[in-house]
């Protein structure tokens, strides 16, 4: 991240997203001025529009997308994964491994900060407010992740840049000021759905005011509720859960926010069946759209029962949209367990990246679902726990049963099913974190959910089999490691501001 390499970050990201026709310049493209990339608002466009890609990159790649699921109480690595890559591996056991070497945090830490460097070139250059406000809408979400699993971090600002580790008050502060100028200038709706509109900026906002680490003084449940007003009028549910992920279907429906778009035709699709289906199936038809390696799959307690220690009730619509348990393959086949001997090849696996549009003719790499971000049904549950810390906790209740629970169970919530309004505060604190897991599993929120509420250790420690196992999990894993290669480059962050424990 250092200030000298800066222009040639953006250069190559400019370079990146564009055809030789796009951007054709007489002087060698090594001489050319930063003020002379900038000062043609095309090649600004170009940017931020390279700047989409890239922050979409972060998550369809294998462990970008599962280092928000792998090692919590809701996702696992298969069997076989957990014995191929130590560093991997450290994910779910959070062991030595786990370390500021670790290869595999360091690649994500190290895709992030480009998207970061090139929307602060986007934020300063640019005389457009929307594309302005694209860039800070970027350069907040990426900004949020990487407080959220490093703590303090650099504040990457041209007209003030603070290279070094920054108090995660200031790095909070600067997250809402940009998502502040998102929601004032970008606009309700968007033609091309890859675009942010104000109302996931103010959704966002909602959840920052929610997610923010108490220590920053910031958390606010009166301003997190009031975005999330200002959003819920705007989006309807769905009424089925499963159309959510029905890839034959328009899935940017009237419950979308913001979603990664993806198709099931290369380079846009997301690949990330690949690693989320089941590898017994893979090994017998790879052109079955359920196949794929077990990189990270549902712990027990995602996939259960409530009967056998899980957290699925009967008559749940959700619970089979979103676990497979069949791998019976179209044709009728039965898959076996393939030479790896992991029996959990044909235990339970995610359902929500399957792409049906695949069977028979594409490999499972091919599939290609949106990726949802922000959906209504997160939102409405987020000001549930809103009402729920203000006191208002039947509120909270009704919310919950009156929307997400009712679709759940087909549009008629059963008696014994609905929630008490007489529940306690705490009660609801913890049958959230289940309903959460239930409506959103597998997309993107559990680390952090378990992060905020203080979670994380204990849950991690009873319900992911392989950090149970190690049993060395401990409370300052709730950050992840600064890595090595960054202490080593920059001269800013030493290794005496490395994060407690590591």
């Amino acid at each position: 991240m250092k200030r000298i390499i800066f222009l040639n970050i953006i250069l190559a990201t400019l370079f990146s997203v564009t055809s030789c026709s796009d951007f054709l310049v007489e002087e060698p493209n090594t001489q050319l001025t930063e003020a002379e990339v900038y000062s043609n608002e095309e090649n600004i466009e170009l940017l931020v529009s390279g700047l989409y890609t890239q922050w979409r990159g972060t998550r369809n790649d294998r462990r970008a997308l599962y280092m928000y699921t792998m090692g919590t109480d809701e996702g696992k690595q298969g069997g076989q994964q957990i014995r191929e890559n130590n560093y991997q591996a450290a994910l779910d056991k959070y062991n030595g491994a786990l370390n500021a070497s670790n290869s595999v945090l360091a690649e994500q830490w190290n895709r992030r900060w480009p998207i970061v460097s090139a929307a602060a070139k986007a934020v300063k250059y640019s005389e457009s407010e929307v594309l302005k406000a694209e860039a800070c809408f970027i350069r907040g979400v990426v900004n949020f992740e990487l407080a959220m699993y490093w703590g303090p971090i650099p504040i990457i600002d041209i007209d003030d840049m603070k290279e070094s580790r920054q108090p995660i008050k200031d790095v909070f502060e600067f997250i809402i000021k940009d998502l502040e100028y998102a929601a004032a200038n970008l606009p309700a709706t968007q033609e091309d759905k890859k675009l942010p509109t104000n109302g996931a900026a103010k959704a966002l906002l909602g959840k920052i005011y929610m997610y923010a680490p108490s220590e920053t003084g910031l958390r606010d449940y009166s301003k997190a509720k009031e975005y999330f007003d200002m959003v819920i009028p705007n989006y309807t549910l769905l009424g089925s859960y499963a159309d959510l992920f029905n890839t034959t279907l328009n899935q940017n429906s009237s419950e979308v926010i913001y979603a990664f778009q993806f198709t099931n035709v290369w380079p846009d699709n997301n690949m990330v069946q690949h690693h989320a289906g089941s590898r017994a199936v893979a090994d017998l038809d790879a052109n079955t759209y359920f196949g794929g390696y077990d990189l990270c799959m549902p712990t027990d307690y995602y996939a259960g029962d409530i009967t056998s220690g899980g957290i699925w009730e009967s008559g749940d619509a959700r619970k089979d949209v979103s676990i497979r348990y069949d791998f019976t393959l179209p044709d009728g086949r039965e898959p076996q367990i393939t030479w790896t001997g992991q029996a959990d090849e044909l235990g339970p696996h995610t359902k929500k990246f399957e792409d049906i549009r695949t069977q028979g003719v594409l490999n499972f790499w091919y599939s290609g679902g949106l990726m949802y971000y922000l959906r209504l049904a997160d939102i409405l549950l987020c000001k549930a726990e809103c009402l729920n810390e203000l006191g208002q906790t039947g509120d909270a209740v009704n919310l919950v049963n009156s929307t997400v629970r009712t679709r759940a169970f087909g549009g008629t919530l059963p008696a014994e099913f609905a929630w008490s309004a007489s529940m306690s505060q705490e009660d609801f604190r913890n049958n959230i974190m289940d309903e959460r897991m239930r409506e959103l599993g597998f997309e993107g929120w559990r680390r952090m959910d378990l992060i905020r509420t203080g979670k994380l250790m204990q849950f991690v420690k009873e319900r992911n089999p392989w950090a149970k196992e190690e049993g060395t999990i401990s409370e300052f894993h709730n950050l992840y490691p600064i890595p090595e290669s960054e202490i080593k480059q920059n001269e800013l962050i030493n290794d005496e501001d490395q994060n407690p424990g590591y």
